[in-house]
C-alpha cells in the first residue's frame, strides 16, 4: 500500500471508529515480532580456530618406559666394592677403594675387577671414568658380552697409546680395523663410553667416537689373558689405574635401531 493511500485510509478510520479503535487497527497492521526478517549473520561470523588440547603431564606408558630405560644405573657407589670382585688373575697387584676410587694396583700382567651381578648381553651402554696413575700400558681394558660372544675394548695398550677391540676375526686391537693411536697422560681422567647393539660395537673417549664396528659377519673373541674378566670386567696391564665412575643403562629400541643405520 502506498504512503498517500495509507494516510487517507487512516483518516477515514479515525473518523468512523475513533482514536482508540484506530490504535488497535495500527497495532494489528504492524508486523509481528516473529515475522520480522532476521538478519543472516551466519556467513559473516568467523569460525574461531580450534585449539589443540593441552598436553597431558602424564607420559604415555610407552614414553614412560623409554624414559625409564634411559636412566643410568651406578655400578660403583664410591665407597665399597659392592657388586665387584677382584679378578683372580694370579699375577695382579693390590686393589683398594679409597678417595671415591677403585685403585687397581700395578701387577705382573693383568690386575682388575669383574662385575658379579646381572649384566645384559646386548643393547646396552656403559660409561667409565678412568685414569692411568702410573705405568705405560693399557689402563682400561673393558671385557664385555655381545650377545653370546665376548670382546674387549683396550684403551692405552701396546706401549700406552693404542685403542681398539680385541679380537675381531682372530685379530687383536693392534692389527684389526679398529686400531688407532691416541695420547693419554698419566693422572688425567678420561671418560670412556661403550655401546653394544645387535649390529655394532661403538666407543667414545671424552665424547669423541673412536670405534663403530659392525659385528654381523664377524667373529668376536677375547685374548686368553682376560678370560677371567667374563662376563664384564675392568683391568689394566702392568699399570696402576683408577676408576671413579662406572654406570650402566639399557638402550631404547629406537637407539638400538639408530645405531644400525649409522
Amino acid at each position: 500500500m502506498s504512503t498517500s493511500l495509507r494516510s487517507i485510509l487512516m483518516l477515514v478510520i479515525i473518523g468512523l471508529v475513533g482514536i482508540p479503535s484506530f490504535l488497535t487497527v495500527v497495532a494489528d497492521d504492524a508486523p509481528k515480532q516473529d515475522e520480522v526478517p532476521k538478519k543472516d549473520t551466519a556467513d559473516k561470523k568467523e569460525t574461531a580456530p580450534k585449539k589443540d588440547p593441552a598436553p597431558s603431564d602424564a607420559a604415555t606408558p610407552a614414553k614412560a618406559d623409554a624414559a625409564e630405560q634411559q636412566k643410568w644405573q651406578a655400578m660403583f657407589d664410591g665407597k665399597t666394592m659392592d657388586g665387584w670382585a677382584i679378578t683372580e688373575f694370579g699375577t695382579g697387584g693390590e686393589i683398594v677403594v679409597e678417595k671415591g676410587q677403585i685403585l687397581i694396583g700395578y701387577g705382573d700382567g693383568c690386575t682388575g675387577v669383574n662385575w658379579t651381578k646381572d649384566f645384559p648381553k646386548v643393547d646396552y651402554e656403559v660409561r667409565i671414568e678412568a685414569q692411568r696413575v702410573d705405568g705405560t700400558d693399557f689402563f682400561c681394558g673393558l671385557t664385555f658380552p655381545v650377545k653370546d660372544s665376548p670382546c674387549s675394548l683396550i684403551v692405552g695398550g701396546w706401549g700406552g697409546a693404542l685403542v681398539g677391540l680385541s679380537s675381531i676375526d682372530g685379530e687383536d686391537a693392534s692389527s684389526n680395523a679398529t686400531k688407532l693411536y691416541m695420547t693419554f697422560k698419566n693422572k688425567q681422567w678420561y671418560e670412556i663410553r661403550l655401546r653394544v647393539t645387535k649390529t655394532h660395537i661403538s666407543a667414545w673417549i671424552d665424547g669423541k667416537r673412536v670405534i663403530h664396528q659392525a659385528t654381523e659377519g664377524h667373529k668376536l673373541s677375547i685374548r686368553p689373558e682376560v678370560q677371567k674378566s667374563l662376563p664384564f670386567g675392568i683391568c689394566s696391564w702392568c699399570t696402576t689405574s683408577a676408576i671413579r665412575k662406572a654406570d650402566l643403562r639399557i638402550l631404547t629400541k629406537e637407539e638400538a635401531a639408530a645405531e644400525a643405520k649409522e
